[in-house]
Parts: structure tokens; sequence; C-alpha cells
């Protein structure tokens, strides 16, 4: 054996601590008891411990990250994967072979097939598309009577995406199936989360038999999708075809289950997500009229009356700081979790190769210790004076680094087009029935937000 065979032990991590426990444990459910009875209120109070908290979820430890710098180290870190309980849990939706679940060079190489798709310079192409359906939105409301917030919201995200990403000829009965089955699939998934009992989730109980009935659903939607391409013959520049068209490393096709995995990643978290977000939307104009009358005003000096346009969007200043707000304070994507791939340290606490880490931009965005009045909604704290105080990874919806989601530029062009559009057009006023409590699920909007549009 020579000098040179003899490999260096890799270098032994400092002496260091373990984070605190946080109080609460139940008997066999540990702390997920209290995620299941108010996570919200749960996971903002876990600073108060500690940047880095240890957590049980059934017999599973898992590290809370509270801390800004701390998320975006662990976001940034090739020490850390996707993976964890949000991950496995969302696995019988996404799929293991989509560009949401995936790492390492499969992980970089879909990204690579979608990320044209997403380009700054493309996302003006899907601007008619977009002022078509939201003003077709806008013109059904015009005749009265009360909005299901929770099936018009999904209808719009559906059919944007589908028309603009797959050039599907989207039916509203497809969007109104994959809002009844994402609601009952993504509740379901945050209960097997934050409690990981595995072997219940298959008994035949209502409950099990309703997510399994959804998850069928949706999965067979996505297969409608590519079914109808293939039998059409048709190419056209869109995502869908280059998904069809791709190839692996070896520079063969892609598989038939790794392209409806990445079918299912575009049509369905996506969709969830920008839903979830204008469901909040309203919420904010009805409850803030003079953040509405606002928006209002400043669409007209900026259009003249007509119609808003996708390219008046970037001119909407105060308009687009309504969404950020929004986006702060409710955003869809409220908790995420990731996994150490090596012995690691994390704000000076010792964190174990396999560890899972969780942490929610839900209580980062509201923390006290970032922002002044935390809890209120002032659309003004992102102007540029003041946006400038926030501190650096205390505002990120959309995630950062390699896992950012690749559809942000288009998501916040179409959420501030909605924005304009509806704010301009009407008020709104809550209706008997409403139940616009916050639904935590994997996401977050209202339970049940029904509103009556009161034209302008």
């Amino acid at each position: 054996m020579t000098v040179e065979s003899v490999k260096p032990a890799p270098p032994e991590l400092p002496e260091l601590l373990e984070p605190p426990v946080a109080g609460g444990r139940v008997p066999l459910l540990g702390h997920g008891w209290k995620l299941v009875r108010d996570p919200l209120a749960f996971m903002a109070r876990l600073r108060d411990h500690g940047d880095v908290v240890r957590l049980r979820l059934g017999p599973k430890t898992v590290y809370a990250v509270t801390a800004p710098a701390l998320t975006g180290a662990v976001a940034l870190s090739p020490d850390y994967i996707i993976a964890g309980p949000l991950w496995e849990s969302l696995e019988g939706l996404l799929g293991k072979e989509g560009v949401a679940t995936a790492n390492g060079p499969t992980h970089r190489r879909q990204r690579r097939i979608i990320q044209p798709a997403f380009r700054l310079d493309a996302i003006p192409g899907y601007g008619p598309i977009m002022e078509e359906e939201v003003h077709a939105l806008t013109e059904r409301w015009q005749h009265g009577g009360t909005i299901d917030c929770t099936s018009e919201s999904f209808r719009v995200a559906v059919r944007i995406a589908a028309r603009c990403l797959l050039r599907g000829d989207f039916m509203d009965e497809r969007a109104e199936r994959l809002c009844t089955a994402l609601a009952t699939v993504f509740r379901g998934m945050y209960r097997r989360m934050v409690v990981p009992a595995g072997p219940l989730y298959r008994l035949p109980l209502p409950a099990n038999r309703e997510f399994n009935r959804a998850l069928a659903d949706l999965h067979l939607l996505v297969d409608e999708i590519v079914a109808e391409r293939r039998a059409s013959g048709q190419k056209p520049d869109d995502l869908l075809t280059a998904l069809l068209e791709a190839t692996d490393e070896n520079g063969d096709p892609i598989g038939e289950q790794e392209i409806h995995d990445q079918v299912v990643a575009i049509l369905t978290p996506g969709s969830e997500t920008v839903a979830s977000t204008i469901m909040s939307l309203l919420q904010v104009l009805t409850e803030h009229p003079e953040h509405a009358d606002k928006v209002c005003a400043e669409v007209e000096s900026v259009t003249g009356g007509r119609p808003v346009a996708f390219d008046d969007v970037r001119r909407l200043t105060h308009t687009n700081n309504v969404l950020v707000e929004t986006l702060r304070l409710w955003p869809a994507v409220w908790i995420l979790t990731r996994r150490a791939v090596t012995d690691t340290e994390l704000g000076g606490y010792r964190i174990p190769a396999g560890a899972d880490i969780i942490y929610s931009p839900y209580a980062i965005q509201r923390d006290p210790r970032s922002y002044a009045r935390n809890e209120e909604f002032d659309p003004d704290r992102w102007l540029p004076e003041r946006s400038k105080d926030v501190p650096k990874f205390a505002m990120s919806p959309f995630s950062v680094g390699n896992r950012k989601c690749p559809s942000d530029h288009f998501s916040m062009a179409l959420l501030s087009l909605v924005t304009a559009a509806v704010a301009t057009r009407y008020r709104f006023e809550r209706v008997s029935g409403s139940y616009d409590t916050t639904r935590v699920g994997i996401t977050l909007h209202p339970h049940r937000l029904m509103l009556r549009p009161i034209p302008r």
C-alpha cells in the first residue's frame, strides 16, 4: 500500500450542542398533535425556544429552523436535499421522477428542460392568454350573485397554466375536477406529514378512501392530457412538447413515468399555489377596501380607463406591493422540509446525517424580529426606502437557490394582473355562508370564501 492510496479521514466536526427540544409533546404523537391543532401558531412560537429546535413527529426527530439566515443557509447548502416529511407525503401525487422531488443530476437535467418556458423573455408571450382569461373571469362576475372564490380561483389558475404551458384545450369541467381533487389530496397529505402513521392510512376508512379516489383522479387527469397530445400528432412550441421530446443523460427518450410526473408537477402544485394566492388576494381586497381603491386609482392612472393589459403590470407599483404583502402574510407554501446528507453544523448546533429539517416561510415572514408591526397589512413596507431594512431571507415565498420555484416570474405577472383587473372592476363584500378562516394543509388559503362583487 502506498502513501498516495491512503485517503485522509474526513475532518470531524467540533464538539457541538444538541438543539433544545420544544415543549408541549404528547405521548405517541409528539409535537404532531400541535401541528394538527394549531400549526401556524405553533410554528410562529418556535423561535422563542431558539434558532434551531428539535421536534418529535410520531417516532421521528425533526429539526425546526426558525431564523431567516439559517433557512437561507439550508436552502443554499449542498448538505441538504429535497426530502423529509413534506416530500414523503407528496410522493403519492408528485412521484419520484418530477422536478419537484428529484435531486442531483436528475433535477439539474429536468430544470434545463422546463426552464426555457419560464425565462424572463418568454413571459410576455403568455400575456395575451393571461389577459383573455383574467378579463373573462371578471366579465362572468358582472351578472351579480355570489362568487365561490375557491372554484373561481382554481378555474383561472388551471386554464392559464394549461393554455400557456401545455397548450391544452382545457375545459371548465377539468378545472373543477382538479379543484375538488386537490382540496382532498393536499388536506390528506398534510395529515400524513405531521402524523406519519403509515399503516393507519392504509386502512379502508372513509377519509382514506376519499383521499385515494381523489389522488387517482388527479393522475387520470394527467394521463388524459398526455394521451390527447400524443394522439393529436401536434408539436406546438410548449412545455409538453419539450417533455415528449426530451432525452436523458444517455441520449435516450425520458420514460413515461418521468413525463407523467413532470406534467403533474407543472399542473397541480402550480395551480394550487396560484389559486391559493388568488383567494388570499380576494380576501385582502375585501378586508382592506382602502388599498383596493388605491389599486383601482393606480390602474386607471396608467391605463386611462381601458382594460388593464399585461404590459401595464410593471408600472403598477402599489398593486405589486399589495401582492407582495399578501404573499408575506399568507404564503401559499407555508412549510418546507429538507434532509441532511452529511453530519453538519447549523447555527452552532450539530445536525446529524439523515436528519429531517423543517421550516416555515409563514413564521419567518411574520417574525417581529424582522418586521415592525409584523401582523399588520402594510403594502408600503415594500417601498424601496423601507424594504432595504428587511433581513436577508426574511421574505422568500418562492424559496431560493437551485430549488427556487422556476415559475416565480410567471406567477408574479399573473397575480399582479389578477389583482389589477378585479380591483378595477369591483368592490367585494362577504355573504352568508362564507367561512374565510385560514385553511391549513400543504398550502394555505381561506377555507371557503364567498363574496358578492359590487361593480364600481
